[in-house]
């Protein structure tokens, strides 16, 4: 078994041009999307054909409402799409809002309303950050909180099937009143499903972690307790899924830890203490000379921890802080990054071991001038495509050297990014919260093929599946599809 799944990693490793990455079920099927960053945990496809142009009218095959809040990317595996979100539980007398896009799909989409008020979600800023003014000033990320919620919240799975947007299950997982107000921009389901087609996993957070079968059975659940967030804040780390083990960051104010469970029953398999405060990182893991490791980026610096173990094999400092974009694993390196109150872009050895801060023998690269806070960067045929702290401004960078192709590149018309870069067809896709998404030609020179336009924000990360695309806003998911 062990062989043939090592058979069909080197087939991924051919088709995409990566000599070192994360290994999931996912990369041996064409169609499937298993978690936010794609097959590849960089956020391409190396099959997929999606539409270049869209708007309201053009190209949508289908769109269905999506209530409650949520910031979680689409997840899809076979015809079946997976998304999370926090649906408020109504008042005594009042309606109850339907989570699960009851509603039958809209062919025909209505226009663009200008007036349509911006999204608030996405992972908190801290006080003094970036500004991420807007062309409009609609795209602000935001520095306040909201008051704290004194009404319960139903926090729903939904499965929908992906040719047609109807409902194939849903279920509401916990029912319970936050105990944390959450940033402005920030939403009570912000982390994203994963699923290695055998089962699906959906992280709440302070709500706890939740193991379906993908025909919607519970098959168990798990308290992990309350996080205390700066200021706040709120919470939206994504956990990772790596054979039979789920690993979990857990980085607050209190004691934070990372945590790694057996995925056929919740039980633990180890967990490791974290000099860490609160942070949005997600981990990935990445598979190099015959052993796994999980890489979670921090406040203070970016660590591996052995798959099987816990034990930490290597630690770089160097990041600026609320580390939010998570890592690029290419060519036997974890490219770690980081964009708010300072850059930093570290291309490091998978060899390394101990603490490598200084160590030029383990860091490839570097870079001090260019890093993104909130959006995580992607990788296509060795060029790394980077934004600048939440602003639309683009780099792209050699991913063997980290110099500079091209760029600064002002992205037109796009305003403050939340949502993460994607890639597929020699094409790059970059959206806004304002709706904006700009896509470019992949390549050595700054190429705009066109900049479409939806009614609302968009804080969540696009999903392909074939010559599909799935784009979650503010209310709403929408299929793409390029009319024949």
């Amino acid at each position: 078994m062990k062989s043939s799944l090592f058979a069909l990693f080197l087939l991924a490793l051919a088709l995409s041009s990566v000599a070192a990455t994360a290994v999931n079920a996912a990369e041996t099927s064409d169609g499937n999307w298993a978690n936010w960053r794609g097959p590849h945990y960089n956020g391409t496809s190396t099959n997929a054909k999606p539409p270049v142009k869209w708007s309201e009218e053009e190209n949508v095959r289908w769109k269905v409402p999506i209530s409650g809040k949520g910031s979680s990317s689409p997840i899809i595996w076979g015809d079946k799409l997976f998304v999370l979100t926090a649906v408020p539980v109504p008042t005594e007398g009042a309606e109850a809002e339907s989570p699960e896009g009851e509603a039958a799909p809209e062919q025909t989409p209505p226009p663009r309303d200008s007036s349509t008020e911006r999204p608030r979600r996405g992972p908190g800023d801290s006080p003094g950050g970036p500004g991420g003014r807007s062309r409009g000033g609609r795209g602000r990320g935001g520095r306040d909180r909201d008051a704290a919620p004194t009404t319960p919240l139903a926090f729903t799975v939904i499965c929908l099937d992906k040719l047609t947007g109807e409902k194939i299950w849903s279920d509401v997982a916990v029912q319970e009143t936050p105990h944390e107000s959450g940033h402005n921009t920030n939403t009570f389901a912000s982390a994203s499903a994963v699923t290695n087609g055998e089962i699906l996993v959906a992280f709440f957070g302070s709500r706890g972690i939740f193991c379906y079968a993908m025909n919607g059975k519970l098959l168990w659940k798990r308290d992990l307790g309350k996080q205390q967030t700066r200021n706040a804040f709120g919470e939206g780390s994504t956990p990772a899924l790596y054979k039979n083990s789920i690993i979990i960051p857990w980085d607050h104010e209190g004691d934070s830890f990372v945590l790694a469970l057996d995925a056929t029953t919740g039980e633990e398999l180890w967990k490791v203490d974290r000099d860490e405060a609160t942070s949005w990182a997600t981990p990935v893991v990445a598979e190099h000379n015959g052993a796994a490791q999980v890489i979670l980026n921090g406040s203070t610096r970016v660590r591996s921890y052995d798959v099987t173990s816990g034990k930490l094999l290597w630690e770089c400092g160097g990041q600026a802080t609320n580390p939010i974009a998570t890592p690029i694993i290419d060519n036997g390196k974890a490219i770690c990054m980081t964009g708010y109150r300072g850059y930093a872009v570290y291309a490091i050895d998978l060899d390394a071991t101990g603490d490598v801060t200084d160590n030029d023998d383990y860091i490839a690269w570097s870079r001090s001038d260019v890093g993104p806070y909130i959006s995580s960067a992607t990788l296509l045929n060795n060029r790394l495509y980077v934004t600048k702290s939440r602003d639309g401004v683009l780099y792209c960078l050699d991913a063997s050297t980290g110099e500079t192709i091209y760029g600064p590149e002002r992205l037109p018309e796009a305003s403050t990014l939340y949502s993460s870069l994607v890639g597929a067809d020699g094409k790059v896709y970059v959206s806004d919260r304002d709706g904006t998404t700009v896509v470019l030609q992949d390549g050595p020179e700054f190429k705009v093929l066109a900049v479409n336009q939806l009614a609302e924000g968009i804080d969540a990360s696009i999903a392909f599946s074939g010559d599909l695309m799935f784009l979650r806003s503010e209310g709403h998911l929408y299929c793409m599809q390029q009319t024949k």
